[in-house]
């Protein structure tokens, strides 16, 4: 990088977004927190969407905050995965993106398995069957006037660049949570897409993260007041992809545990993992950065706090600090479809316990604490399907992202998981896309290169296994086995037949 340069990070999850400035020395990545935007989802009678414009407009005045001190020599943008916009012929968008949420999609697994066998779909896609894939919204919308005008679908991050830019291209990380990429060619899965009586023919070409996608469209530039050309490099656009990028690792015999809206678990692998035990387990593979493959299993995460703290009006870390003096809360598998839905959510939880054979918590902070045990347990119960199915044995979990805050949850994880766990950077979405832009700019080599410069730039909070969990996790299995809603059954009846 040259001398002064600066690079700035667009993350943009389910709650919001944020931008951050990062410059690095050769040495050391120093961040500065640029902007915050909102990122508001609308019911509308057709369904739940995303307001597409407003984070367009929240990226824009980002990149003119930022500027404003002196100018950027480079922009990336990550955002959470699976949900896409459709372009018509003209390169206009046909509508506000749809919610990956929204009821439409509740039924799209059973359609799916009805259509092709799931072993045949796992075996090319290496995907988590869940009605929020992309494979399965598509089949949600076949036959509508929205799905039937498209002419080209982009997943968010890469309709903000088409915006940004005019290119237009699907970058590999969130293309590989679509359950339309063939898990090891890496190219779209045609024969599946065209079997399923969707068109291929909407979707871009596929690049790697690291990939430049051109500078900013002239009247983009000119109605930020920018002089300067600033290039837009295409990062691990999935923000789960540019975390794991940072995740201060010194060994390789490490789990991860992505900590936000959604709980990403996991481990890093040099290759797929689309054998028949995966698919019973319903793991996912998608691709990571430097040609890696995250081998992992969505949790709903802190999901459930997020919609008690807007239900309540109580803020999470009040919400925590009544669970840390609490009790054992009663137990429920915390990623029932009935939880995945915007909204109040405290009678859903408690209708989960009572299908588990729990008793009623006796306090707000006993209702709190069963969420954060039933995570830290549904955390170790993805741990070990992966251990089972792939002969990894992680020795440690580094939990990153802003779920690494809540302390209470770290500390259950790892008692629950008998490791130690490490907990930091909290931004590591924005760190690990700023690495990706300082490796397009050949200011730092391999991966391994850029997790010493993040363990350099941040400080981790350790956190050692203390009392043994192990009755809590038999009572959550006990639970799990009364009211699970893992798909892996589901799956696992379609790869026997």
């Amino acid at each position: 990088m040259t001398d002064g340069a600066r690079y700035l990070a667009v993350d943009i999850g389910a709650s919001g977004g944020r931008a951050f400035v990062g410059e690095f020395d050769g040495d050391r990545l120093r961040t500065t927190a640029a902007s915050r935007f909102a990122n508001r989802s609308v019911r509308l009678p057709d369904g739940l969407r995303w307001d597409a414009l407003g984070l367009y407009a929240g990226v824009l005045d980002s990149i003119g905050a930022a500027s404003a001190e002196r100018p950027l020599d480079s922009i990336g943008i990550d955002t959470w995965a699976v949900d896409f916009g459709l372009l018509d012929a003209t390169g206009a968008l046909i509508g506000n993106p749809r919610h990956h949420r929204d009821a439409r999609n509740e039924d799209s697994v059973a359609t799916l398995l009805e259509a092709v066998p799931a072993a045949e779909i796992y075996a090319t896609t290496g995907n988590q069957f869940l009605p929020i894939n992309t494979l399965c919204q598509l089949l949600a919308l076949r036959g509508t006037p929205e799905l039937e005008g498209a002419a080209t679908l982009l997943l968010i991050p890469d309709l903000l660049t088409y915006w940004l830019t005019g290119e237009i291209a699907s970058e590999a990380t969130n293309a590989s949570t679509t359950q339309m990429l063939d898990a090891r060619r890496g190219t779209w899965a045609v024969e599946l897409i065209e079997r399923l009586g969707l068109r291929p023919e909407i979707l871009t070409r596929v690049v790697e993260p690291g990939t430049a996608a051109g500078t900013l469209r002239g009247t983009v530039a000119a109605d930020l007041g920018l002089e300067a050309e600033i290039g837009v490099t295409r990062v691990a656009s999935h923000d789960t992809a540019s975390a794991v990028v940072a995740v201060p690792a010194e060994a390789v015999d490490f789990a991860y545990i992505s900590s936000g809206t959604w709980s990403l678990v996991g481990v890093e692998r040099p290759e797929p993992l689309l054998d028949a035990a995966a698919a019973g387990e319903n793991l996912t593979n998608e691709r990571g950065f430097a040609g890696t493959t995250r081998l992992l299993k969505n949790v709903m995460g802190l999901w459930l706090l997020q919609q008690l703290e807007a239900e309540l009006g109580v803020t999470q870390e009040r919400l925590v600090a009544e669970a840390e003096g609490a009790e054992s809360g009663p137990l429920f598998d915390p990623d029932l479809p009935e939880l995945l839905a915007p909204g109040p959510i405290a009678e859903r939880i408690l209708t989960a316990i009572e299908r588990a054979g729990g008793a009623v918590p006796g306090s707000r902070g006993e209702l709190v604490r069963g969420v954060l045990e039933s995570l830290a347990c549904k955390y170790r119960f993805a741990l070990e399907q992966i251990e089972g199915v792939s002969g990894a044995r992680p020795g440690r979990i580094h939990v990153v992202g802003g779920g690494c805050r809540n302390r209470l949850l770290c500390a259950l994880t790892a008692d629950v998981c008998h490791r130690p766990v490490l907990a930091g950077p909290a931004e590591a979405t924005a760190i690990g896309n700023l690495m990706v832009q300082a490796h397009a700019a050949a200011e730092v080599g391999s991966l391994t290169e850029i997790r010493a410069v993040v363990r350099r730039s941040v400080e981790v909070e350790r956190h050692e296994p203390g009392r043994d969990r192990d009755d809590l996790y038999g009572r959550f299995l006990e639970a799990l086995a009364a009211s699970s809603a893992d798909a892996a059954a589901l799956v696992g009846e379609g790869v026997a037949r």
